[in-house]
């Protein structure tokens, strides 16, 4: 019953936009991606290039293409006046300056916050002087930095509990914002989530968005994960080889087997070992240094 609710309510929400979605049989036919073992891991730039440039800012963006990522992983949150922002945590403490300008706002939640006082606030000087008065970017001006550096998107759903219909706004924006095309579905756009429920709703939205489930299923899980997901992004420490060829035997919603993305790997021979695994994606705050010990480079 849920899920004929939402899929109901997203008719109205996407309208056209959603007609345009490419159809599963015509996503399937699309398989010719090269064999794993010809390509290697992608490698992800965990929250932009989070070692060299303050987390989930436009700067890391930008750094993680300079270095040569073609995919960033950033995290989306809600303000109190409904705006979508990319955040990771769920206060502003740690990543701005909100303590300094608004001293009696604690604990300083992003959803105490409008956009316009989030914007406001400083998201780079915590990091480092030259990136003094950087700001919390919203989504689509996230979007619009990742594309017009023809990157891809591994876009994490954040605390979908304390955002009821946030999934919906994620839909629409990246709608507004070009992203539910059939160049971007079928290649450049992922959305995960650690909740369940919440990339269930994504699928039912938008049946032809790609998504990962945060996280190890157990390996008897991995079907009825398959039904909603295209993907499993599990921590380095919680997989083993015998995991992840399981993972790669289900197939998922779109005709392809479920992708293993893990995370976080920042160094050379954590990197050698991961490659060995099998796992098909390598989420890193230090994407070089990942790219330099992948086979072959």
């Amino acid at each position: 019953m849920y899920v004929r609710v939402v899929a109901a309510a997203a008719t109205a929400l996407l309208g056209a936009a959603t007609l345009l979605l490419p159809s599963s049989d015509a996503r399937a036919r699309d398989v010719g991606d090269p064999p794993r073992a010809a390509v290697g891991p992608q490698v992800l730039a965990h929250r932009g290039a989070s070692a060299y440039a303050p987390e989930n800012t436009l700067p890391a963006v930008d750094r993680a293409a300079r270095l040569g990522a073609t995919w960033v992983e950033n995290d989306v949150q809600r303000t109190k006046d409904g705006q979508l922002v990319v955040i990771h945590d769920d206060t502003l403490r740690r990543t701005t300056d909100a303590r300094r300008v608004f001293p009696d706002r604690a604990p300083w939640k992003v959803r105490d916050f409008t956009a316009a006082e989030i914007a406001r606030l400083d998201a780079g000087s915590w990091f480092g002087a030259a990136f003094a008065g950087t700001r919390v970017p919203t989504l689509a001006g996230y979007l619009r930095e990742v594309e017009r550096n023809h990157q891809s998107l591994l876009l994490e759903i954040k605390n979908p509990e304390l955002y009821p219909g946030v999934e919906r706004q994620i839909v629409k924006s990246l709608a507004d914002q070009g992203w539910l095309d059939a160049r971007h579905l079928d290649r450049r756009l992922v959305v995960q989530s650690f909740d369940v429920d919440s990339l269930r709703t994504v699928h039912a939205l938008a049946p032809g968005l790609r998504t990962a489930y945060l996280g190890r299923p157990a390996t008897a899980e991995l079907p009825a994960y398959a039904s909603f997901t295209d993907g499993i992004n599990p921590s380095y420490g919680s997989i083993s080889t015998a995991y992840v060829s399981a993972a790669h035997g289900f197939t998922g919603p779109h005709g392809r087997p479920l992708s293993v993305f893990t995370w976080t790997v920042n160094d050379a021979d954590t990197t050698r070992r991961a490659v060995a695994l099998g796992v098909d994606g390598i989420i890193t705050n230090k994407p070089d240094v990942v790219r330099a010990a992948l086979p072959g480079s």
